[in-house]
């Protein structure tokens, strides 16, 4: 990438250059502020996205998962698959699969990947807007402006973000079995996590179709689900399976007090008024 000065001389200088060159691990915090009183730093660093999506015009859609506990029976079929279409390493799972009881003593499986907040406390603490709500609700990443401070990694109440510590040069144990990997590896020393499989999502609305309809539209971990207690679709359509699930079903949200307004809903297992994993 090259940049500008004031003066309009050209860099060949690199966000990761400049980090590199200041020996910024650590200080990001400090450099933030610098990078904003000076114009030549401030120049390398795009303007921050909106924080939350109450904050932005909030769009037609609005994406989100409910997942049924009382059916799941903890096969981790989902966890394979999201292993497999957005390729990403065993030592740093983006769908969490976890093994609870309820107030009566009884067994349940959880899933729990990112909670894809309207409030979201990753998307406040980020220095530099790499990560942000889109108008449709789901949060992701743009990998190219991250600089891998872990600030959202630390301020997720949801532990649903991941360092990417090691440029990879493995073999994704679980392709072809579960799924082939759809989307490009992440670079080194950026931030990971869940995005709904929005490059499926973005796909099929281009080509007609409707997300938690259409298979091809459908986040990867919803298709496989062998017992069917995943499901996701339009929130904001009164007619879609998951507004007609959380219409007629007790639900609830992971730490929801947290006033992080999540976009996955639970209908908890049977006797089981609250979660809190």
């Amino acid at each position: 990438m090259t940049t500008h000065t004031e003066s309009g001389q050209a860099t060949g200088m690199t966000r990761r250059d400049v980090l590199g060159i200041m020996g910024l691990t650590g200080l990001v915090g400090a450099i933030a502020a610098i990078f904003g009183r000076i114009p030549f730093l401030r120049s390398l660093i795009p303007a921050p996205r909106p924080a939350t999506r109450s904050e932005t015009e909030r769009g037609e859609h609005h994406w989100g998962m409910v997942i049924d506990l009382s059916r799941c029976i903890g096969c981790e079929y989902c966890v394979y698959a999201c292993q497999a279409v957005n390729d990403v390493p065993d030592d740093m799972r983006w769908n969490v699969h976890v093994i609870d009881r309820t107030a009566a003593g009884d067994i349940f499986h959880l899933t729990r990947n990112c909670m894809h907040c309207q409030e979201a406390p990753c998307v406040m603490v980020c220095p530099v807007g790499a990560t942000y709500v889109r108008e449709d609700g789901i949060v992701v990443m743009d990998y190219d402006v991250c600089i891998g401070c872990r600030y959202c990694q630390a301020a997720c109440p949801y532990d649903a973000r991941h360092f990417n510590w090691k440029a990879r040069d493995d073999v994704n144990p679980y392709e072809p079995t579960w799924g082939v990997a759809e989307i490009e590896r992440r670079p080194r020393g950026v931030m990971e996590k869940c995005t709904f499989c929005v490059h499926r999502i973005d796909a099929g609305l281009e080509r007609g179709m409707i997300p938690g309809v259409h298979r091809e539209a459908t986040p990867a971990c919803v298709n496989i689900c062998p017992v069917e207690a995943r499901f996701f679709g339009d929130l904001n359509d009164p007619e879609s399976t998951v507004s007609q699930i959380l219409a007629s079903r007790p639900t609830i949200r992971l730490r929801e007090e947290l006033g992080t307004e999540p976009s996955v809903y639970y209908i908890p297992p049977d006797g089981e008024e609250r979660l809190d994993p």
